[in-house]
């Protein structure tokens, strides 16, 4: 492993930081044997509990299970307590601008940002121009992608606002480490996650629409083939509402119902995990079966909140995102405690012409893609991958932007060889209502290729369980 790449465990001298001493001393205490049999019995619980993923291209059947390595994450608290403030900030501002741009789009009149950048996105929708939502919350549940590069140096990656995923996999894998090892609960006080389903359905209930003393709230999956399925199924159980098909939702009077063997009942707040191309096949793409008809004209009757509100997706935007840290200084008037990326906007000329001369050091993405799809890490990527990529950002450079290759923290992971040091990255889930709140840690993703960059599981990554230390 490179030199200058920040190990979480081990400082530059080869010292065990002091929040990994307590895990160390532990893991020195336990033979490589046991440890092979905790992740063989991991891998047959997971299978057992149906936790696996579809992977979009494959053959039918081409469900997978997401490696789980055994070694967790840890996280000092004051490292926490910096990325709490910062994304709930970051969150807070987005949800500021969201509001702006469907009502005075006050950055844009200000020359703040481009009007085309927002007006001719694809995620804009112009439905929601005017619209007022409860509380004005338009992301609810926003799962933010952070990278370390050292002692507390944290870089937002990218904001996902539409239907973010992954939050099940936090959740389970918290319970399978206290069912492998519950001794080291009790060595080290860990912060909990449990509650996470009890205050995303305090946060939905909390957005119902105005006069509704006890919202009923649902969860709108696309069904049994979507990727998520897993998590759509563990999200409804244990917040105790109902999952539901488009097809088992109707709209009477600007009301949406559910139908139910007792007849119907009115749905007051629906966690969707539709895309808004989906949703209701009378106002977006025809041939969806997915949605239900006229859920937007109950929406915009104020008669069901959505979460996460239609339209959110210009904020996620890749292009969007360079301008987040302008959205926090102009509705805050804060200085961003979070840095972005720097990142060169292919559409812009300087920034083509500079990506085109250093595409062997950067990382080009597209501007709409996710998975770790539609992207080059430059310094991985052979001469020939790099010279068909270079075609595609010529073709449409308005399509990429482009970032340094980041020296990504390493964490000790479980691998065929032993313990050793494996890229990561951090997923926390930021749920705002009524107030802002967030379960201390998030999903940590890993790279299990030795020197991979590539975090994303349908890309061969796998997960850790995230544990932030009590202060």
């Amino acid at each position: 492993m490179a030199a200058n790449v920040y190990d979480e465990m081990r400082g530059m001298d080869g010292s065990v930081l002091p929040h990994y001493q307590s895990y160390q001393a532990w893991l020195e205490a336990n033979p490589p044997e046991r440890l092979v049999q905790k992740r063989n019995e991991a891998e047959v619980m997971f299978h057992r509990l149906g936790i696996t993923f579809a992977v979009y291209g494959e053959e039918a059947g081409g469900e997978r299970l997401i490696p789980f390595d055994i070694i967790p994450r840890i996280l000092p608290a004051t490292d926490w307590q910096k990325l709490e403030r910062g994304l709930a900030q970051r969150v807070k501002a987005i949800n500021l601008f969201l509001h702006d741009v469907y009502h005075d789009q006050t950055m844009i009149k200000e020359g703040l940002m481009p009007a085309a950048k927002v007006l001719e996105n694809t995620q804009y929708r112009p439905i929601m121009q005017g619209l007022s939502v409860p509380g004005n919350t338009y992301a609810h549940i926003t799962g933010v992608d952070i990278v370390c590069t050292g002692p507390g140096e944290f870089y937002v990656l990218e904001d996902n606002l539409r239907v973010p995923s992954g939050v099940s996999y936090m959740l389970e894998n918290r319970k399978m480490m206290m069912r492998l090892f519950p001794e080291l609960f009790s060595r080290q006080a860990v912060q909990p996650i449990e509650h996470y389903p009890d205050i995303l359905l305090e946060t939905l209930r909390g957005v119902a629409p105005l006069g509704v003393a006890d919202p009923v709230v649902a969860l709108l999956t696309p069904g049994a083939f979507n990727s998520a399925y897993f998590e759509h199924t563990f999200l409804a159980q244990q917040m105790g509402i109902e999952l539901v098909e488009g097809q088992d939702l109707m709209v009477r009077d600007d009301t949406v119902y559910m139908r139910t063997t007792k007849g119907p009942k009115r749905v007051d707040v629906i966690y969707r995990r539709v895309d808004d191309d989906f949703l209701d096949p009378q106002v977006f793409r025809k041939d969806s079966m997915l949605g239900v008809p006229g859920l937007m004209k109950a929406y915009r009757a104020g008669r069901v909140t959505l979460a996460n509100a239609v339209g959110t997706g210009i904020a996620d935007d890749k292009s969007m995102y360079i301008h987040v840290p302008d959205m926090i200084k102009f509705f805050l008037n804060e200085e961003p405690i979070l840095k972005n990326v720097p990142t060169w906007e292919l559409s812009k000329k300087d920034d083509l012409n500079h990506v085109l001369n250093h595409l062997p050091e950067l990382v080009v993405k597209e501007v709409h893609g996710s998975g770790g799809y539609g992207m080059l890490v430059g310094p991985t990527a052979t001469a020939s991958q790099r010279a068909e990529f270079r075609d595609r950002i010529i073709a449409d450079p308005g399509k990429y932007i482009a970032q340094p290759t980041l020296a990504l923290s390493t964490c000790p992971t479980f691998v065929e060889s032993g313990v050793a040091p494996r890229h990561v990255d951090l997923r926390p889930f930021v749920l705002s209502g009524k107030e802002i709140r967030i379960v201390p840690g998030g999903l940590t993703r890993v790279a299990l290729k030795e020197g991979s960059l590539v975090v994303n599981s349908s890309q061969g990554g796998g997960t850790k369980d995230t544990w932030v230390l009590e202060s």
